[in-house]
């Protein structure tokens, strides 16, 4: 049987703005406009999906029309029975020569193609009543616990580490029952996101998303959050970490750049990554109707902060949160009864929860650099294929996963985190410090014989981190 894709006639009531792009938010490499044949930047008034934000437009932040239960209705999307998945949905073909009208995200659209061809998923999802037990409950009672192994936590819940530690979270501090989630909804939210994740990613995947939040649970036990923050606080840091990362392509923006990928266009060459997760975000939440109960400023403002916590994830203005936070912390006067300043701390929470890898023990912090190494190394080897200049750090015949990482130690990792250790001066931050240190020993004591490093070579690293140039260590085993 062969099935037709086609975009679905949308509601009346919901018009979609000219400016919005007719092919939706998500992202692979096939869609790259100039290497690899996407629509050229002139047609972005055509298309209908990944949309810039227009203030006097407010509805067009989303991406996804597929919320839109009419619309559902109209291509045989069905409910499971309540006695396998109560809360995930499928698509139902009623009709063998019906064309399917649905709009899909890149990865969804991969999973619903297979299960169309006969191809079973390769990692089926399970309710939580029925595997939330055994090993994977014993873990989440030590959720806290920095020295968490979320790569076996992801193991013992059939990949879905994202889905259950999320949930956990946030029923643990009441707020399903504070903010009256609707299960349903909350649930089918957490698929998506999950399923939003590009799993063939060494890094930038849902198991990385679900490492990020369980660091930002950590830090948002530390007391001079916990006692100072709000339940629409802890919420927001709780779904930023979920989702900052959401549909990430595995390759970075300067990449994106220089293919004039269609995203880079839309948001000008500004957080592209960050700005495309956020609106991501935002797509899910409305396709969901995850807040559609509460009032339409508290939406809008919840969507705004969310964006502004993701956003602050751009490694490329890392010295401007830094040194705003360097500054309060010089000056004295971060007051967290402002809710300015609780959200500023939660932006810098976050960052520090994103890049945390080097402060976890060894044997977790080794396979993440592992592993973000390669995606870098993967990224090299498509520009190589397409004879494109190869980024720094993206040669994997000329650089090291060690060189990597005490590189990103000294200039990223070590700065921000030995602020936050002034801010919260607890045994948390004494302990991550401590495994940085350790484990930046480790990878030079790794280092064998290593090359001399060119100026060149010292101007290209401090580029690809975005920070001021300072001397390179790279040299020093």
């Amino acid at each position: 049987m062969e099935v037709c894709y086609q975009l679905p006639v949308l509601p009346l009531d919901r018009p979609v703005p000219k400016h919005v792009l007719s092919r939706r938010g998500a992202i692979s490499f096939s869609s790259s406009s100039s290497l690899f044949g996407a629509p050229d930047p002139r047609q972005l008034s055509q298309r209908r999906g990944a949309i810039s934000y227009d203030s006097s437009d407010q509805t067009a932040l989303y991406i996804r029309m597929l919320g839109d239960v009419r619309v559902r209705s109209q291509v045989g999307f069905e409910p499971e029975r309540r006695s396998s998945h109560p809360y995930l949905h499928r698509l139902v073909l009623s009709d063998p020569e019906r064309r399917v009208h649905r709009l899909l995200s890149f990865q969804r659209y991969l999973h619903s193609s297979r299960l169309l061809r006969g191809v079973p998923q390769q990692i089926p999802l399970h309710i939580l009543d029925e595997d939330y037990t055994g090993q994977a409950r014993c873990m989440l009672e030590k959720v806290g616990n920095w020295n968490f192994d979320i790569f076996l936590f992801d193991r013992l819940t059939n990949g879905n580490s994202l889905i259950t530690l999320t949930f956990h979270l946030l029923n643990q501090y009441g707020l399903v029952e504070l903010f009256q989630l609707d299960m349903v909804k909350l649930w089918r939210f957490l698929v998506m996101v999950q399923e939003d994740y590009h799993s063939d990613n060494p890094y930038h995947n849902a198991v990385h998303a679900a490492d990020v939040t369980q660091a930002m649970y950590c830090y948002l036990r530390e007391p001079m959050l916990a006692k100072s923050l709000t339940s629409k606080d802890i919420l927001l840091g709780l779904l930023a970490a979920a989702t900052h990362d959401l549909d990430h392509p595995g390759v970075n923006q300067p990449f994106l750049i220089k293919t004039d990928h269609y995203l880079a266009t839309l948001y000008r060459n500004t957080s592209v990554l960050e700005n495309h997760h956020w609106k991501s975000a935002v797509g899910l939440l409305r396709e969901t109707g995850l807040f559609s109960h509460l009032p339409a400023e508290d939406r809008l403002n919840m969507e705004r902060d969310l964006g502004s916590l993701i956003l602050a994830t751009d490694i490329s203005r890392q010295n401007d949160y830094l040194s705003r936070f360097r500054l309060h912390l010089d000056q004295e006067n971060l007051c967290m009864s402002t809710a300015s300043h609780r959200h500023f701390v939660l932006q810098m929470a976050l960052k520090c929860a994103d890049i945390c890898n080097p402060c976890r023990p060894w044997e977790l912090s080794k396979q993440w650099s592992e592993k973000v190494t390669e995606e870098f190394f993967q990224q090299g080897d498509i520009e190589k294929k397409h004879k494109l200049e190869v980024s720094p750090l993206c040669d994997r015949e000329m650089n090291t996963v060690g060189n990597i990482q005490i590189g990103f130690m000294t200039y990223v990792a070590e700065p921000l985190f030995a602020e936050w250790a002034r801010f919260c001066d607890t045994r948390l931050s004494q302990t991550m410090l401590g495994h940085m240190g350790l484990n930046k020993a480790s990878w030079g004591g790794l280092q064998q014989e290593p090359a001399p490093v060119s100026e060149e070579a010292e101007c290209e690293e401090t580029t690809h981190f975005e920070l001021l140039p300072p001397p390179h260590p790279l040299s020093k085993p």
